[in-house]
């Protein structure tokens, strides 16, 4: 069939106009997708999670916590993170916290990381709301604090110890404020109770008994949860208080480690990633397949240099991951389509009031004799250098830091998934 020309150019400038209409219903499409999260959202809060990589110097540099000259790193039991959590008014407010697999925070630290945070992004964030603290990890690089009692036994300052600290902070706080975007916060409560003991309770029974009839316990057994959940992408990551000493690991062992915290907060966002509750363990290796090791303060072990060499061949630190952002328009509108993109999931385990707890739940005993260690006065036949507390894993070091990771993970994960009561007003 043949057209006349007037035929032809009616049905050409139809076929155009039909052409235009897709595309601007699809350049539509588009705008609405990237505008109605801040139009439609009725959440109250922004939410931005981050996490970066703060290992530091793995050998040859004194532990901080220990006070223990003898404590130098010459390894990793696993790498240690800054994990950054930003919660923001609409138009108001802002708070930054962060949490470190740190001994402690450090004015001088935080008073290079605000330097660094001005520079960046003006008076956004300041000292009135960003902090830092630590989860109190006894195994971790010191000489990074600004006073000459915390860095005596690393014999000075160490630049290194200091600089992974800002730098991993500053990457942190920066993918938050990246990430921010509308959500809600839920918290949770629950009781934990066999993951830590009084360290000291012939001291507790000094309290007056109208005191100590006002608690259960003679420690603090709550964990506080806070849940984060994004708009879109549903739970982000979260973050809890619970009070127990990051000295599952001892005074003897020089490996880089997180302690119970930090293995807890991984244990938290690999089941997260993998849909699954807890990780599975072999009776001969711990987390991530490595080989358990013996702590050194008990009394049966040998010299086996030769066997250590050979144990320390097995040992692997894979590396971190920092949390993935949203980095243009496209890609977002790309996310709202397929889940492609979703944020890394970030969780904290944070430590609260554990100045009297111990994660050593078996109780302290004599090096020498394996007896329990003098109830008043913890000391061995006079001599506190040889009162030792026993974690559930104990002689092995790593099993008891396992343990007592997986029984905060595993509380923290009941908390989570029945986290309903959500938080409102201001952000302070």
């Amino acid at each position: 069939m043949c057209l006349s020309a007037m035929e032809f150019s009616s049905r050409f400038n139809l076929g155009v106009r039909r052409s235009c209409a897709t595309i601007w219903l699809w350049m539509a499409l588009v705008l609405l997708l990237h505008n109605s999260r801040g139009v439609v959202s009725d959440s109250k809060y922004s939410i931005g999670l981050g996490s970066y990589d703060i290992t530091g110097p793995a050998a040859d540099v004194n532990m901080m916590g220990y006070a223990n000259t003898e404590q130098i790193a010459s390894g990793i039991h696993f790498r240690l993170r800054a994990r950054t959590f930003i919660v923001a008014e609409p138009e108001g407010n802002r708070v930054v916290f962060v949490n470190l697999d740190a001994c402690m925070g450090s004015q001088l630290v935080t008073i290079k990381v605000i330097e660094r945070l001005k520079a960046r992004y003006g008076d956004l964030y300041t000292e009135k709301n960003v902090a830092i603290s630590g989860i109190h990890t006894h195994s971790g690089p010191g000489g990074y604090l600004q006073y000459v009692t915390y860095i005596v036994t690393s014999l000075g300052f160490v630049r290194q110890s200091f600089d992974i600290l800002v730098d991993g902070i500053e990457k942190s706080i920066i993918q938050a404020h990246e990430n921010l975007r509308p959500g809600s916060i839920f918290v949770s409560k629950g009781q934990l109770l066999d993951a830590g003991v009084n360290r000291s309770p012939s001291a507790y029974l000094y309290n007056p008994a109208a005191e100590r009839s006002k608690y259960k316990y003679d420690v603090d057994k709550e964990m506080t949860l806070l849940k984060f959940e994004d708009d879109e992408w549903g739970p982000v990551g979260s973050f809890n208080w619970f009070a127990t000493h990051g000295t599952s690991m001892s005074r003897t062992n020089s490996l880089i480690s997180g302690d119970n915290k930090g293995a807890a907060a991984r244990f938290m966002e690999d089941w997260f990633e993998q849909n699954g509750i807890g990780s599975s363990y072999s009776d001969k290796f711990g987390a991530d397949g490595i080989p358990w090791r013996v702590s050194n303060i008990s009394p049966d072990v040998h010299d086996n240099h030769h066997e250590l060499l050979e144990l320390a061949a097995f040992f692997q630190s894979p590396p971190g991951r920092p949390a993935a952002s949203i980095p243009s328009v496209a890609t977002r509108v790309r996310s709202a389509l397929r889940q492609d993109n979703k944020p890394a999931f970030v969780s904290a385990f944070c430590q609260s009031n554990c100045g009297d707890v111990s994660p050593n739940v078996l109780g302290a005993f004599c090096t020498d004799t394996g007896l329990p260690c003098d109830f008043n006065h913890s000391t061995c036949g006079g001599k506190n250098e040889l009162c030792y507390g026993r974690g559930p894993g104990y002689p092995d070091e790593f099993e008891s830091t396992r343990i007592i990771g997986e029984r905060q993970f595993r509380k923290a994960v009941e908390l989570f998934n029945k986290a309903s009561e959500q938080l409102e007003g201001k952000v302070d």
